[in-house]
């Protein structure tokens, strides 16, 4: 029996911290405390990405194996050594023994929610941060539910989001957080801005020299290291600083498993040069990304991310804000923890590296994830009957700023179901009676789910798992759900009665008045999500391609002043034309090579 498999997380990033503290809360709500389902080999092994160690005054702690790089002015009240580890009857001696002055720097307010949820469930730490809880023992789920119900209701909490560390319910690891003191995360002046500049940043030896000390340490702790998830802002300079990481990672670690997130938040109103800016660290941060990692996937809920950006994804049953990262990257947290299960599970076999292998064959290194949060079915609805409800494949919404894709070739996916009861999993007709479809004659949940995808998309080679425990909500998580959804996530009604009664434009979620719902309180909900290796990524990176092909980047010298030099990036796009070619179906005619080129 082999052990845990651990993983080493990297954040690179403002938004990449956005996702990556809903995701790490969304850890601590799925942490068992039933000793019977402890000893069961289903679930999550959370081994996989927290380590367990003890503070100076023996408390033990059990927190994520975790590096986290981000700006000067991006951490709020949160310490850069944070919490746990910190000895408060230790007093450092001053040997100096002339006159001292003291200059103490104001620190910023905690977020009034987390004090309020700290509070509420009688957090221990010294600095007023949530109590370490570990997968076994700590508080009770419904204690911790009606802990944070008082905070949850707490007026304008969305206004109170900033930055990310003031959604982050979890503690870190003092070796944790790496911390850019050369930019600024607010203001006009010293921003990183450019992929140059990024990729700088890790010639720094200051720099290097820190991170690859903080992967040292996690590394050489691990016995079964699989591999390393990198969530990587796309959109600015930290493009470039992950194309550095990734690098190190692929020539330190031979033979472990890259997978890498590129994180983008839906844009503003655009501007010409931000626009430029952000194609270009887009179009270079993914060529090497791709290049550098195991298998690359794009997220963002932008419906394009080419000059000319189109409105952002709906999700029928998520009333979000699209100008809130604190919105938006909890939804894509959602669609990470579900697709990262398979290499997670207390009993799987599969590796990150093999979940890659899967999808990454024939040059196409770059994934796509698609997701229906949650996944539409009724309390009592069985899974069966759930799939039938979509005859024409299921109501996938993209992630990966791909548009739609609909009736578009799939080659490979790796497709996670959780959050549907055993009892509801397959739904056999009694003696005599004909089944409905081929669906109700399977005789597990795993095998339902392969022969509808295979129905759907008969030339796509599918792999599936099944997690019967939902994806658990603890605040901070927003609540910004359909009220056509219970407690539990399920519809209130059938599927095809509530989508027609959907109060919702597709095409423009961000214009609906999130006040004019009153959503219940959700604590858990099923969820689907699948990473796809596309054709539809032939037409978005060919289309990268000629917008930059057919533009004069010699008018924005102060991007390639940075550091980017022109052949680099020439070679670049030429590397992005030949990426595209590998996701084009054979034998298609819609558009050729010269069309592209």
């Amino acid at each position: 029996m082999w052990g845990p498999r651990e993983v080493v997380t990297l954040q690179l990033g403002h938004y990449a911290g956005s996702v990556g503290a809903h995701w790490w809360g969304l850890q601590e709500a799925s942490f068992c405390t039933d000793p019977v389902d402890k000893k069961s080999n289903e679930g999550i092994r959370h081994d996989v990405l927290f380590r367990a160690g003890e503070t100076l005054q023996g408390q033990e702690t059990y927190t994520p194996r975790l590096i986290v790089m981000d700006l000067k002015g991006s951490l709020s009240s949160l310490k850069q050594e944070g919490c746990l580890y910190q000895d408060t009857k230790t007093n450092t001696p001053v040997a100096w023994k002339g006159k001292l002055t003291a200059h103490q720097e104001e620190t910023s307010p905690k977020n009034p929610f987390l004090k309020d949820l700290n509070r509420s469930q009688g957090g221990t730490s010294p600095s007023g941060n949530f109590a370490p809880r570990t997968p076994h023992g700590g508080k009770d789920r419904t204690l911790l539910l009606e802990g944070q119900d008082k905070a949850s209701k707490e007026p304008n909490m969305e206004s109170t989001m900033h930055v990310w560390s003031d959604f982050l319910r979890t503690h870190l690891h003092p070796r944790s957080i790496l911390t850019i003191h050369q930019y600024n995360h607010e203001g006009e002046s010293s921003r990183l801005e450019a992929f140059g500049q990024g990729e700088k940043l890790l010639q720094d030896p200051t720099y290097l020299e820190e991170l690859e000390d903080r992967l040292h340490f996690y590394v050489e702790e691990c016995d079964y290291l699989q591999g390393f998830q990198v969530l990587c802002d796309l959109h600015n300079g930290f493009s470039g600083v992950g194309a550095k990481v990734t690098e190190l990672l692929q020539d330190e670690y031979t033979g472990k498993g890259i997978l890498t997130w590129g994180l983008t938040p839906v844009h503003s109103v655009p501007n010409p040069q931000l626009s430029f800016y952000r194609l270009m660290n887009t179009v270079l941060g993914l060529v090497h990304l791709s290049s550098h990692s195991s298998l690359f996937c794009p997220l963002s809920l932008n419906g394009r991310l080419g000059l000319r950006p189109e409105p952002p994804v709906a999700l029928p049953y998520v009333h979000y804000d699209a100008s809130l990262d604190y919105h938006t990257s909890a939804i894509l947290a959602t669609a990470l923890d579900t697709c990262t299960v398979p290499y997670r599970l207390q009993a799987s076999t599969i590796s990150m590296a093999h979940l890659a292998e899967a999808l990454n064959f024939s040059g196409r290194k770059v994934a796509t994830a698609v997701t229906a949060v949650p996944f539409p079915v009724a309390p009592s609805q069985s899974l069966p009957d759930a799939l039938c409800a979509h005859q024409s494949g299921l109501p996938w919404s993209p992630l990966s700023s791909c548009g739609e894709q609909r009736g578009i070739r799939c080659f490979a996916q790796s497709a996670v179901l959780r959050g549907i009861a055993k009892e509801h999993l397959v739904s056999k007709p009694p003696p005599g009676c004909e089944p409905k479809s081929v669906l109700h004659m399977s005789e597990t949940g795993e095998e339902v789910l392969a022969r509808y995808l295979y129905t759907v998309s008969p030339t796509t080679l599918s792999t599936v798992h099944l997690l019967q425990s939902p994806c658990q909500l603890l605040a901070p998580y927003p609540q910004y759900f359909s009220p056509l959804l219970d407690k539990q996530g399920f519809l209130l009604d059938a599927p095809a009665r509530a989508s027609a009664t959907l109060p919702l434009n597709r095409k423009t979620p961000a214009s609906i008045s999130i006040s004019s719902f009153h959503p219940p309180d959700v604590e858990s909900i099923p969820v689907i999500a699948a990473l796809q290796s596309s054709a539809v990524l032939h037409g978005t990176l060919g289309a990268f391609y000629k917008e930059l092909r057919h533009l004069d980047v010699r008018r924005w010298a102060s991007f390639f002043s940075a550091g980017v030099e022109l052949d680099d990036f020439q070679e670049a796009l030429e590397e992005l034309r030949t990426l595209s070619q590998c996701y084009r179906e054979s034998g298609s005619e819609e558009e050729s090579e010269e069309e592209v080129d």
